[in-house]
């Protein structure tokens, strides 16, 4: 009698079962899928060459993202190593591992130093930075970060953030606007696209990213709209997330922060902020100034390991947004 009611539950539960294995089953593929999309790592083996890993190490991927080059550092990091990885956007913390020797920081990386000391490290052994903007922001259509998609002004890479790419284009004053337009999209004609904006917005607040762009197509160069458009939205969305003044802020933490024999790893997009990692490298400083004790030898903290490389050919035709990316290397003397 009991054999039979033990056979009868699992027969009348069996469906049940099955159904709630294959809901399982479809969310981890899902999530799977999700991590492998939501950035596509670039110059990945260049880039742990370049770190000089030490299985003991104390590491900082400074931009998490989907968490292609963290997980390979965490492939290379044995017991006793830690890797700390830095994102200030929510999305990106539901994809980190779930790994002792790893600790995810909701956090700009423009705190580096405070987080470091924070979690009490006085120095660290290898620090990467790929600074370009993930895959999944220019995909999601609702953050407002790609010209392709007709979604809300946005571009905030921190959601807590006030400051919006709405708010730029309709608050700042049209000297302003071409300032930006110039400086971190290097548009020629960012004052015609300046006053454009400024005509239109008196009419009625510009609400989105279709209307921008759409605004923009008679002004933009003949044969280069997107080009063009792709470096008005590159200047917007470095505005709205404070980008060149976090980059100087990481740069300077790193030059303190790196033991000794560590390693600093940076991928740049735009000549911008190559021109200041460049520079930090060189110099150790972000005017490039350099100075000389008295044998001539350079008093930068920081000395160049090889030079500054690019994505294969093969890389590029597989990941087209690899193309601008130049990968930069310097050891703490």
């Amino acid at each position: 009698m009991i054999l039979k009611n033990k056979f009868d539950f699992i027969k009348s539960n069996i469906k049940t079962f099955l159904y709630l294995y294959s809901q399982i089953a479809n969310c981890m593929s899902n999530c799977a899928k999700m991590s492998y999309n939501y950035h596509t790592p670039v110059m990945l083996e260049e880039a742990l060459a370049g770190l000089n890993i030490r299985p003991d190490g104390v590491y900082a991927d400074l931009t998490f993202g989907g968490g292609g080059h963290s997980r390979a550092i965490l492939d290379r990091l044995g017991p006793d190593g830690h890797l700390y990885g830095f994102d200030q956007d929510l999305d990106a913390m539901h994809g980190a591992p779930e790994d002792e020797r790893f600790t995810f920081v909701r956090s700009n990386f423009r705190y580096l130093q405070n987080w470091m000391t924070y979690y009490g490290h006085e120095t660290v052994d290898g620090i990467l930075a790929d600074l370009g903007v993930s895959s999944h922001h220019l995909d999601e259509a609702e953050r407002g970060f790609s010209f392709r998609f007709d979604a809300p002004l946005d571009m905030r890479m921190n959601q807590r953030a006030s400051l919006t790419a709405r708010k730029v284009v309709n608050e700042y004053t049209e000297a302003q606007l071409a300032d930006i337009f110039y400086l971190y999209g290097e548009l020629k004609q960012s004052r015609r696209v300046a006053a454009a904006i400024v005509k239109a917005r008196n009419s009625a607040p510009i609400e989105t990213t279709g209307q921008l762009s759409e605004l923009m197509n008679p002004i933009l160069g003949f044969g280069r709209e997107k080009k063009d458009l792709a470096r008005m939205f590159q200047a917007l969305r470095i505005e709205v997330n404070g980008e060149m003044k976090a980059l100087r802020q990481m740069l300077h933490s790193a030059t303190q922060l790196l033991a000794p024999g560590g390693r600093l790893v940076v991928l740049t997009y735009h000549s911008l902020e190559d021109r200041m990692v460049k520079n930090i490298i060189k110099s150790g400083n972000l005017e490039g100034r350099t100075s000389q004790d008295i044998y001539g030898r350079s008093l930068s903290p920081l000395q160049s390991v090889g030079k500054m490389q690019v994505p294969s050919t093969e890389e590029q035709e597989g990941n087209p947004r690899s193309r601008s990316a130049k990968l930069r290397i310097a050891e703490k003397i």
